[in-house]
């Protein structure tokens, strides 16, 4: 099966090369559909995690300045939320965490919203890059079960997420560290015992 990884490495790679740029956002999609077969959290885990997350997203743009003037992206996995992105405002950041905290299920909030406008969209463009490069090169490591890590980069800091061995944690950062672009890499892992 890990054969079956690489080859699909290697045929994006390619494709990758020869295409160009148009084909970035149907590699991005092939990526997370690739994340999702492999996701080993049960379904109703998943759902529960894609509820959690849409109730957050929708609570946060029925707020002008939050919709408006920010970008805040919402990541959720096994009831724990992130926020990344971006807000001009301090007061802001705390009234998206706290909107997030008011949220049924949520175990735990990582407020990581830096102080500043809304990045570009060849930022955000780039950032997804680095995601699709990431979880590739987690595919095609044998060692790593990446269908146990989400992976989120904003403004070239990469957020990995997940239920993990610590020897999984540090095989994961080190792929993340190596791609091109990352600027950072911060664990949220909820640790196996």
């Amino acid at each position: 099966m890990n054969k079956l990884y690489k080859q699909i490495l290697v045929i994006l790679s390619l494709a990758l090369s020869l295409q160009g740029c148009i084909f970035v956002a149907g590699a991005a999609a092939g990526a997370a559909a690739i994340a999702v077969v492999y996701d080993h959290r049960t379904i109703e885990k998943t759902l529960q995690d894609t509820d959690i997350s849409n109730k957050i997203a929708d609570r946060i743009r029925k707020v002008p300045a939050l919709r408006n003037e920010s970008h805040i992206e919402v990541t959720v996995f096994n009831k724990v939320v992130l926020l990344s992105g971006e807000t001009p405002n301090p007061s802001w950041k705390q009234q998206a965490e706290d909107i997030a905290k008011s949220v049924p299920d949520v175990t735990r909030v990582y407020n990581q919203i830096t102080i500043q406008g809304p990045t570009s969209s060849l930022t955000r463009t780039s950032d997804s890059w680095i995601t699709t490069k990431i979880k590739g090169l987690m595919l095609a490591t044998e060692d790593l079960k990446s269908s146990s890590i989400k992976v989120l980069t904003e403004n070239g800091v990469v957020y990995l997420m997940g239920i993990v061995t610590r020897q999984q944690a540090d095989i994961a950062v080190d792929i993340a560290r190596q791609v091109s672009g990352v600027q950072k890499v911060v664990k949220i892992f909820q640790y196996k015992k």
